[in-house]
């Protein structure tokens, strides 16, 4: 029953925009189209524009947002999508997920995870974002083995404004943004910025998070050329929710935290106050994009990005010698504070040429990237007393990543009707840790990665394309510190049809990824929350998705999306012929909006998913149920005939009709399964000012 409602959408039309209708200039431009597809190539993608994302962008972090995207999955540790989130595309975790910022790499270089979390409302200087579902097109950075998120920042303004955002929401959520630009100076020159602050409790108890976020571009605009430096970032204090809960105490009591819980001295069970991950994270880029004539354009870049930070954990009873502490007297265990820090420094170059032409379309592009990352703990506190300084280090490593990358595109007009598309891309990594694990690590990747595909335009409204992608990648720091990891291999096949009216837009794709060695989750943790992952031998990934919208008159306007799919281990050992964890066979999104003015838009939002396995055994108590979530969404502008240009009233009812669920969870073995409840029904409310 549930299923046949969440899919009701479907069975009348369906879903999201086919075309990117962001509109640029057409230096940026030159820009966008050395890091996306276009209409025409062949591969899988959706596009969100900044004005889709505005209404809901109440808070909650960037994969909430993109939560209703085709054969996506968002969890969200907290429960109410502030502070840490994830992202899953196709069932591949967001470490396959490659992410760029302008093109510019955002995946961690040794876990591969993308934290949205030290980016705090980043989504309010967000132009446009594209998501690509399988392998894509070759981008700069980690492989993409599930997809390739692209987001473009904020372009510039012709003329200046001034811009306040508040919301507010359940669990004492609050978010404030201040955002300005001075327009084009002399038709030259523009500066503009933000500074956003978000604060919010949690629906998990003591999972409160306050992130602090800026962002400063300094643009200069000239007949060919287009110059951008951008100075962002943020910071973020998170009591530490990732523990979930176990299945008795889900039943119980949803929202408890097993963070930082002991028992003092005199047998009181309390909860470590400072449980929290504090981190620091700055970016700047440097993009100079040239047009040299109708034919011929180039963009470079510079970037480097320095992140600090620890996380603040009580462990009760531990052995000092884990700490290496030298207690005075004859004490073997003790309670402990200790902070597990990352230094970090990330910098490089990205670099495109491209050559256009009436018929055909060549594109060079590439990056090279150098990451430092110290990894050290120390003791900050302990009951035992010992010989050690308080602040001495018991762990002290330094990581090394350099990776780089080139790449050749080709889009070619064979005829009125076929296009043909190629892809080349060649990847150097060099990863060495000397302290990661008994055996230094100490290795170097090569990988060739072509595409290829052809386009098949059936008339001006019909479109049918093919495309085959081989994408590899080297294992992260976790697989490392529980293993000696093999890299991955995948062979990506993707057939599909677009169609495009005026009222009507859909696309169906199919795809099969078939994957060697492919490094599946476990179910498992490690001390920091990382998920453990292990190799298999032979997998695949199969499905088909559908996506699509259409305008119903005059005020409505429908879209939906669906993916069925099948994820099994063909071979690998006792997982052989399982399916693979965190793979639910069924996705949906729907969307109903109602617009009885040009200011006023009322929008349902669906989302279903269906069950998933925690492990790849398919063991019956480590799962996840399936849920259908519905939202109410709505935006209202009002156009001030003095002092202001606009103000415009935003509203989400989230789970409305306050549905138990939850979207992740973890299976340690031996029946120790956690789970991490979603919130039920809660809402944000936001007023923006436009001066």
């Amino acid at each position: 029953m549930k299923t046949t409602i969440a899919l009701f959408f479907l069975s009348t039309i369906t879903f999201a925009q086919i075309q990117d209708t962001t509109k640029v200039n057409a230096l940026n431009e030159v820009l966008v189209s050395s890091i996306r597809a276009t209409a025409s190539t062949p591969v899988s993608f959706s596009n969100l524009t900044k004005k889709e994302l505005a209404s809901r962008n109440l808070g909650q972090d960037i994969p909430l947002l993109l939560n209703f995207m085709p054969s996506v999955v968002t969890t969200s540790d907290a429960g109410n999508g502030i502070g840490y989130t994830g992202v899953r595309v196709r069932g591949s975790d967001a470490t396959r997920v490659n992410v760029t910022l302008n093109g510019i790499p955002y995946n961690d270089s040794e876990s591969h995870s993308t934290f949205w979390v030290n980016l705090p409302d980043f989504a309010s200087s967000v132009a446009s974002v594209q998501l690509q579902r399988g392998v894509g097109t070759s981008t700069n950075g980690a492989g993409a083995f599930g997809a390739s998120l692209n987001v473009l920042t904020d372009s510039y303004s012709e003329k200046s404004y001034a811009q306040i955002d508040n919301s507010v929401g359940s669990f004492n959520t609050r978010k404030n943004t201040v955002k300005f630009s001075t327009g084009l100076l002399n038709n030259q020159f523009e500066l503009a910025g933000r500074l956003s602050n978000i604060a919010s409790d949690g629906y998990i108890d003591r999972a409160e998070s306050l992130l602090k976020s800026y962002f400063l571009q300094a643009t200069f605009v000239g007949k060919t050329s287009l110059l951008k430096a951008l100075v962002f970032g943020g910071t973020e204090k998170t009591y530490q929710s990732w523990y979930g809960v176990d299945a008795a105490t889900l039943n119980n009591t949803r929202t408890f935290n097993f963070a930082g819980m002991y028992t003092d001295a005199n047998g009181e069970l309390r909860f470590y106050d400072n449980q929290t991950d504090n981190y620091q994270q700055d970016h700047v880029q440097l993009h100079w994009t040239e047009t040299f004539s109708s034919k011929w354009s180039s963009t470079f870049a510079l970037h480097y990005t320095k992140g600090k930070g620890y996380y603040e954990n009580f462990n009760d009873e531990a052995e000092l010698a884990l700490y290496n502490l030298v207690p005075t007297g004859p004490e073997t265990i003790g309670d402990v504070v200790d902070q597990k820090w990352l230094d970090n420094d990330f910098y490089g170059t990205t670099f495109s040429l491209k050559r256009k032409s009436d018929k055909t379309e060549w594109l060079l592009g590439g990056g090279y990237n150098t990451y430092f990352g110290s990894h050290f703990g120390k003791v900050i506190w302990t009951r035992v007393a010992t010989t050690n300084e308080l602040g001495d280090r018991y762990y002290d490593n330094l990581a090394t990543k350099k990776d780089g990358n080139v790449f050749v595109k080709g889009q070619f007009q064979l005829n009125a009707k076929w296009s043909a598309y190629a892809d080349l891309q060649f990847r150097h990594v060099y990863y060495a840790a000397p302290g990661i694990s008994t055996t230094a690590v100490d290795d170097v990747f090569a990988f060739f990665n072509p595409k290829a595909g052809l386009t098949y335009a059936v008339d001006a409204k019909n479109q049918l394309y093919f495309s085959y992608a081989k994408a590899q990648r080297e294992p992260n720091r976790t697989d490392y510190e529980n293993g000696n990891p093999r890299p991955e291999k995948l062979d990506d096949f993707e057939l599909g049809w677009r169609k495009q009216t005026a009222k009507l837009k859909w696309a169906v794709n199919g795809y099969y990824m078939g994957y060697q060695d492919q490094l599946v989750l476990t179910g498992q943790l490690d001390e920091v929350g990382n998920p453990i992952r292990a190799n298999t031998g032979k997998s695949y990934r199969m499905g088909i998705e559908l996506d699509a919208s259409m305008v119903l008159g005059s005020k409505f306007q429908v879209q939906a999306n669906v993916t069925k799919s099948k994820n099994v281990i063909r071979d690998g050992n006792s997982w052989n012929g399982k399916t693979i964890a965190f793979s639910p066979d069924l996705i949906s999104g729907a969307q109903l909006s109602y617009s009885p003015s040009k200011t006023l838009k009322v929008s349902w939002l669906q989302k279903y998913v269906s069950a998933q396995f925690l492990n790849n055994e398919e063991t019956s108590d480590a799962r996840l149920a399936d849920y259908w979530v519905n939202d109410l969404n709505f935006s209202y502008e009002i156009k001030p005939k003095s002092v202001f240009n606009s103000v415009v009233f935003s509203g989400l009812l989230a789970n409305m009709f306050d549905k138990k669920y939850s979207a992740n969870g973890a299976d340690y073995g031996g029946g120790a399964v956690f789970f991490y409840p979603q919130a039920g029904i809660h809402g944000f409310i936001g007023m923006s000012v436009l001066f």
